[in-house]
């Protein structure tokens, strides 16, 4: 174990020694990269020769803790960037080869390694540079999934406007489609805001619905259950025919649940009066 340290540190000092020169290899290397090094650190302050620096160090030395560190926040800040991951993985295999240019040519490699020696120098970069990849990817793909996913709850938040007509009368217009994953959406924000807005009347415009499929249609009704449960009238406007045939072949009516008029324009003249 001794030897094996004392042969990390002398080829982590060569390769601090050899900083300028290994920059000036890594940047022929990636031609694509170089060209927009500048570009990434005035716009998200990646330094990515710094990077690269720090990741061979860890890489030689084998430090698996400081790798998965390293790789989470990389996959971060490129996600954050929205750099392609194509374009992270052409510059880490021009680290990749930079490295063992410089490990190439270094004389106590060369000279003072056998082939085991040499062997297992080459397994532990390679597996150590991939294990940073597999760290880098999964945190990359995890944060794009948080922002589609926080982008998808502002949108479905947005596209449920509950509308104040008087301290105890809302309307909420439902346009498009709806599925399952914004059912759940327009159901806690109808009870958030009831209980909120102290609201007695809740009005259900359904006329800019384009489709509801059956499961929608059951989880509709047990919306209107909460709403009654919740001491509020739910009132249902713009039922088109389309949806109302669903309703009886399914055998569901809203009946007990709401009371129904035609169009929100005759609602509207019955509760603002």
């Amino acid at each position: 174990m001794k030897e094996k340290f004392n042969r990390n540190a002398e080829l982590t000092n060569y390769l601090k020694e050899n900083r300028v020169d290994f920059e000036a290899k890594l940047l022929s290397e990636a031609v694509n990269v170089a060209e927009k090094i500048n570009d990434i650190l005035n716009e998200g302050n990646i330094d990515l020769l710094q990077n690269a620096q720090s990741l061979v160090i860890y890489v030689v030395e084998g430090n698996k803790e400081k790798l998965i560190e390293f790789a989470k926040q990389e996959g971060v800040a490129w996600a954050k960037l929205s750099l392609t991951l194509s374009f992270k993985l052409e510059w880490i295999q021009a680290i990749r080869r930079a490295l063992w240019y410089f490990l190439q040519k270094n004389e106590k490699c060369e000279k003072e390694f056998s082939k085991e020696d040499f062997f297992e120098l080459e397994r532990k970069v390679n597996d150590n540079i991939d294990y940073f990849l597999n760290n880098f990817f999964l945190r990359y793909t995890e944060f794009k999934e948080e922002i589609l996913n926080n982008q998808r709850k502002l949108v479905e938040h947005l596209s449920v406007p509950i509308i104040p007509l008087s301290p105890t009368v809302a309307v909420l217009p439902l346009i498009g489609e709806i599925d399952e994953y914004r059912m759940k959406t327009i159901e806690e924000k109808i009870l958030t805001n009831i209980s909120n807005l102290k609201l007695e009347t809740m009005i259900l415009d359904l006329s800019g619905l384009t489709d509801m499929d059956e499961s929608v249609i059951v989880d509709f009704e047990n919306i209107l259950c909460g709403i009654n449960m919740m001491g509020c009238k739910a009132v249902i406007t713009g039922l088109r025919a389309e949806l109302v045939r669903n309703m009886i072949r399914i055998g569901v009516t809203f009946d007990h649940q709401a009371e129904t008029h035609g169009t929100l324009q005759q609602t509207l003249k019955k509760y603002l009066v």
